[in-house]
């Protein structure tokens, strides 16, 4: 990890935000082919150095290659082409459901782009939660800065070379740096703010946003818990368990966080664990080239710390190595529910179980917590299933495995509460960064069917718009779930032929004349 980040001069800062809103205000993104031309060259820009994106990844967080391809490289292809296909269709604008009183206006949702947005992205995974919104950005016809992390010196450079190089370098900027970068970035006002990182420094995106009064989109992440059925094939949930935990260290916003099981079956699922660890790490080597690094020293330090203060039982792991940034796979049985592994997300490769008598028991523990970006549950019985996602609340559910949503293109990644708020990934992220427009078209002539709205008011013209505008609640049959179609609702009818009537008998009497 000796790459070096050369960080944005902070006096090149608002320059860059101007050039940006510039651009965006000759309004050469709003163009769909234009959207298409420039989502075609980010893919480009992935296809054409694949190679150097893992060999910076590897740098970074020293992740294994399948890993960034599983996770990262193959999915973000994926995405871009969805998006170019999928953008004429975002766009168009959608009509409303019929309205009585409104239809001759014509009335309709129109799709704008918000304007110059601010994307600041994760170390975790820069391409799939820093570009997959950019995406967004740029099928919705935004301008955007995107800000990577500075924990990746080597991938954020990549971003800074080549982001210029494929895309409209006046409206697609990268700014890099720490926190003064940021800093600057957030006292300017923009049109969206998308984060992506932990609930503290969110909290200052948003009171930076509050200011302008700018709309924030949130991805924060938090304690994902994982729900066993004791029934469940228990070997099989451990060993994709694991695996969820592992990967990428661990360093996941919905890397599976906990796990509750009853005291019962706590032992059989310890018994998978161990029997998946060995099968992932058949030697001590595989240990350290299929595994990657943790991002930082103070992030290691953090988790060793976790660890050592733990009144848990660790039976799977538990070594570490400061040096290489290396935490080994551990597992910690009988945790309890005020344990130093349950005060945050761990954000790293140590799984608690925490045992639960039953599964009314693990629902009030979830309920009594934030709520979840991820909510996992494991399970072939479909009561169990109902049981859990009716009783909770959580940011997105996965029955059966982990880690798999955020690789569906049309999932949007999105929290609740102290999880996030907001959402992007898919149409998500057009909608993310799209104004609903409503639209009408009013005709001269409807005047002679509205002209009683004019004063001077009258009781003549009260009684005319009442009756062109009056609602009346349905009242529900003795005994039927159906609406009674009643004289105020044939007389509404009636109304509605004679505006036909006699919006043909102006048309054909202008026709004349």
């Amino acid at each position: 990890m000796t790459s070096k980040l050369a960080y944005t001069p902070l006096e090149d800062i608002p320059r860059i935000y101007d050039a940006a809103r510039k651009g965006f205000k000759t309004g050469r993104a709003r163009p769909i082919a234009y959207r298409k031309e420039q989502l075609l060259q980010l893919g480009y820009m992935f296809q054409e150095n694949t190679e150097r994106f893992t060999e910076a990844l590897a740098s970074d967080l020293g992740r294994p290659i399948q890993e960034t391809f599983l996770l990262e490289l193959d999915p973000i292809a994926g995405f871009i082409k969805k998006g170019y296909q999928s953008v004429e269709k975002w766009a168009k604008p959608e009509g409303i459901p019929f309205d009585f009183n409104f239809f001759l206006a014509k009335p309709k949702i129109v799709k704008e782009p918000k304007g110059t947005v601010l994307i600041i992205g994760p170390f975790n995974f820069p391409i799939l939660c820093t570009i997959r919104p950019l995406i967004g950005a740029i099928a919705a016809g935004c301008a955007a800065v995107i800000k990577p992390s500075e924990l990746i010196p080597a991938t954020s450079s990549l971003f800074a070379e080549l982001i210029p190089q494929y895309l409209d370098s006046e409206l697609y900027k990268v700014v890099n740096g720490g926190v003064e970068e940021s800093t600057s970035l957030l006292e300017l006002q923009w049109d969206h703010i998308l984060y992506t990182g932990n609930g503290n420094v969110a909290k200052i995106v948003a009171a930076a946003a509050a200011k302008h009064l700018t709309p924030t989109t949130l991805e924060l992440g938090g304690k994902s818990p994982v729900i066993i059925d004791p029934k469940m094939d228990l070997a099989l949930a451990a060993r994709r368990i694991l695996w969820g935990k592992v990967t990428n260290a661990g360093q996941i916003c919905v890397s599976p966080d906990y796990v509750l099981c009853p005291p019962s079956a706590q032992e059989e699922l310890i018994a998978g664990f161990k029997a998946a660890y060995k099968e992932f790490y058949p030697t001590p080597d595989d240990m350290r080239t299929s595994m990657s690094r943790i991002v930082a020293p103070h992030h290691f330090d953090r988790l060793k710390k976790l660890l050592d203060s733990t009144s848990g039982n660790i039976v799977v792991g538990g070594k570490s190595d400061k040096a290489d940034l290396w935490i080994e796979p551990t597992v910690v049985k009988n945790v309890k529910a005020d344990d130093v592994l349950m005060q945050s997300e761990i954000f790293g490769p140590i799984l608690p179980i925490v045992p639960m008598e039953d599964l009314d028991s693990a629902i009030n523990f979830i309920n009594s917590r934030d709520h979840p970006l991820a909510l996992y549950v494991f399970t072939n019985d479909s009561q169990f299933k109902s049981k859990v996602v009716n009783n909770t609340l959580s940011g997105g559910v996965v029955i059966n495995d982990v880690l798999l949503q955020g690789a569906t293109a049309d999932f949007p990644i999105a929290g609740v509460g102290p999880s996030g708020n907001g959402g992007y990934g898919g149409k998500a992220g057009f909608d993310t960064f799209t104004h609903r427009r409503p639209y009408m078209d009013v005709p001269g002539w409807l005047d002679m069917l509205l002209k009683p709205r004019y004063a001077p008011y009258t009781p003549k013209k009260i009684r005319a718009l009442r009756a062109l505008g009056q609602t009346n609640m349905p009242r529900p049959r003795p005994g039927t779930n159906r609406a009674s179609f009643g004289w105020k609702k044939w007389l509404s009818v009636a109304i509605f032929v004679a505006m036909i009537a006699k919006s043909f008998k102006y048309l054909t009497a202008r026709v004349e004349e």
